[in-house]
């Protein structure tokens, strides 16, 4: 089992302003540069589960794509993924590469932030404490991927999500168990999924303080380090220290962004986040 999923490069993390996705699903940079995202797929839209938000006050979201470690190759077309599929469904949506949106300022205008396979020491201590108190008054927060492998002098991210990152497998297919089909992330799914993706383990198992909507079963793949109960995602209702959470350790393969029932679960679950 590898312990990190690559090489630490600060150095790869892009630059560029902040980008805004219109109902329409185009993405737009805040200094009006149109950035293309792929059309989207009747499948992500149609198995949604969503209602359909209104157009007089739609729900804000925030993608936070800074990366100060590894950065994935795959967070550009999740992203695209994301704009396009959560535009489409009403949503306000703002990518940002830089976390300049991280303050209490710039937090107060969103009703749910992404972290975005976000990894190394990416936010500094203003910017911690403007998040910590953001989410402690109510605001949601999905994670992708790697949001576990991040900011590991920061408590607040392990509270959040209920443990962290340990290592992984290699990327190959495995069986992923649906625990919970009620759930907005889940629903419609096959009860025993295959995925092909990099198989998180981590530092210990959240169950108990997070709940459980799926896990991988370990004798479907080469690796497993957690034994027959592997969380691999999950969600909390609001607590003290944030408002709703989503997690799915899945996400790393960039072509598993161009699957319409991966990224609808995630739209989907990112959209719970922010009360839809």
């Amino acid at each position: 089992m590898s312990a990190a999923c690559g090489s630490d490069d600060p150095s790869s993390t892009p630059a560029g302003p902040p980008s805004t996705t219109d109902a329409s699903g185009s993405l737009r940079s805040v200094d009006s540069t149109t950035v293309t995202t792929p059309p989207v797929s009747p499948a992500l839209s149609a198995s949604s589960g969503w209602p359909a938000t209104s157009s007089a006050d739609p729900p804000a979201v925030l993608v936070l794509t800074k990366t100060a470690g590894f950065r994935h190759t795959s967070i550009e077309p999740a992203a695209a993924a994301l704009g396009a599929g959560l535009g489409t469904a009403g949503f306000d949506v703002v990518v940002d590469p830089d976390a300049a949106h991280v303050t209490d300022q710039g937090l107060a205008q969103f009703d749910s932030i992404v972290l975005l396979s976000t990894t190394g020491d990416w936010l500094d201590d203003a910017q911690q404490a403007a998040l910590e108190e953001w989410a402690a008054a109510g605001g949601g927060i999905a994670g992708i991927h790697a949001a576990t492998d991040a900011e590991p002098a920061w408590p607040f991210l392990e509270d959040l999500f209920g443990t962290r990152f340990a290592g992984h497998a290699a990327v190959q297919p495995a069986t992923v168990v649906i625990e919970d089909s009620t759930h907005s992330a889940t629903a419609g799914l096959p009860t025993r999924w295959t995925v092909t993706d990099e198989w998180y383990a981590f530092t210990r198992n959240p169950r108990g303080s997070v709940h459980v909507l799926a896990t991988v079963d370990e004798t479907s793949y080469s690796g497993g380090a957690m034994g027959p109960d592997h969380p691999i995602e999950w969600s909390r209702e609001p607590t003290a220290i944030s408002g709703r959470m989503w997690y799915t350790a899945m996400g790393h393969p960039d072509e598993l962004w161009a699957d319409p029932t991966f990224a609808a679960h995630v739209v989907a679950g990112v959209a719970w986040t922010a009360g839809v």
